[in-house]
């Protein structure tokens, strides 16, 4: 009788504490999930064939409540702040900074572009773009697009 009662005790416990996990730690449905809910319901059946159906009753009407408040408590309270990620990316593009080229400008390659890569103009380096094709280092390059932060360029033949 004392071994039933612990086995019912330790299968639901056990199940009840993998669902939380899931709950809070690991998203989506996985495997914790899923053995949660079968340690619980083998631990409830477990309780109705050894100890009968009353106490079977019983066990599941514990079982249900303790759950629920192990989840009303789980979300309600801090327990779990320490274990949150509340780091900020507040990160963002330096747009007050715009560059001061003009179509047309005229500059020269630093790296391959294909079709990315970096350009000279006025002495200071620009991430630009080709329309597909490669230009070698070295190479004069003039503006034919400028949106936003994005500079395409072609090769001066």
């Amino acid at each position: 009788m004392l071994l039933d009662w612990t086995t019912v005790i330790l299968l639901i416990g056990i199940g009840l504490l993998l669902i939380v996990v899931e709950f809070i730690f690991v998203p989506g449905t996985t495997i914790v999930g899923i053995l949660g809910l079968i340690l619980t319901a083998i631990g409830v059946w477990i309780g109705y064939a050894a100890l009968g159906t009353e106490t079977g009753h019983l066990i599941l009407g514990g079982t249900v409540l303790i759950g629920g408040l192990a989840f009303f408590y789980s979300f309600q309270s801090n327990s779990w702040a320490r274990f949150a990620l509340k780091d900020q990316n507040k990160s963002r593009v330096n747009e007050e900074h715009q560059h001061t080229l003009e179509l047309g400008q005229e500059g020269r390659t630093v790296s391959a572009l294909r079709p990315q890569g970096t350009a000279l103009f006025a002495e200071r380096h620009y991430e630009v773009q080709t329309q597909g094709e490669y230009i070698t280092p070295n190479t004069a390059i003039r503006i034919i697009r400028l949106n936003q932060n994005k500079i395409t360029v072609e090769a001066i033949s």
